[in-house]
């Protein structure tokens, strides 16, 4: 598969790296093609790894992956073109995350979300919203956390949600422990995860950890 990962954060970066591994062509998208972090990123990687503008990477892939911030997801998007999104599965990853005086601040909240305005803004793009609620080591590697616990997803496009599923599991994710929420309207809830996540990194001091849902049969 060829997969475009828009931002070079550690989180572009480390879904990057983990798809090259796993065999995929992939291109780091930042706003400029002369990127510093994206150009060293594709030099060391070689071979399928490439460097260019976000549309550069979202014109190459089959798969688009949103790993910039919530707050500038829309801006990268469009930076993107949607000629080169239509049709196209956009893996959300992102969370709307701000800092005000030292606390986390969320930006949409509550009646709406970063997936859902990706959706209304790219009507033709298949959104699927998963992997914000973990440190991204654990979106690529869920096995640095023992147990059975879970990742989420959701968004309008049942294939599409199929077709991360299948992705999830390359990354390690096994079906079972994929929970569909339903539309992309769930994203509301699985972006005001947020701040009880933060909550616990800072009580745990690491970001090895992930939530279990248990149900009654």
């Amino acid at each position: 598969m060829r997969y475009a990962v828009l931002g070079t954060g550690e989180v572009g970066r480390t879904l990057a790296g983990r798809l090259l591994e796993l065999g995929h062509e992939v291109t780091l998208g930042s706003r400029t093609r002369d990127n510093p972090v994206a150009v060293e990123w594709a030099t060391a990687a070689a071979g399928r790894a490439h460097a260019g503008t976000f549309a550069d990477a979202a014109a190459a892939g089959e798969v688009v992956v949103n790993a910039v911030s919530g707050r500038v997801a829309l801006d990268a998007l469009r930076a993107a073109g949607a000629e080169h999104l239509d049709g196209k599965v956009l893996v959300d990853v992102s969370n709307p995350l701000a800092f005000e005086d030292g606390q986390p601040r969320l930006d949409p909240v509550e009646s709406d979300s970063v997936a859902e305005r990706i959706q209304r803004a790219f009507p033709h793009t298949r959104v699927v919203k998963t992997l914000n609620t973990v440190n991204c080591q654990v979106m690529v590697d869920p096995g640095r956390v023992p147990g059975e616990h879970h990742v989420f997803v959701c968004g309008a496009d049942g294939r599409a949600k199929e077709r991360v599923t299948g992705l999830l599991a390359e990354f390690g994710w096994p079906a079972g422990r994929v929970l569909d929420l339903g539309d992309i309207r769930a994203a509301r809830a699985v972006e005001m995860y947020l701040p009880l996540w933060l909550t616990l990194f800072r009580g745990f001091g690491h970001a090895d950890f992930n939530i279990e849902v248990r149900r009654a049969r």
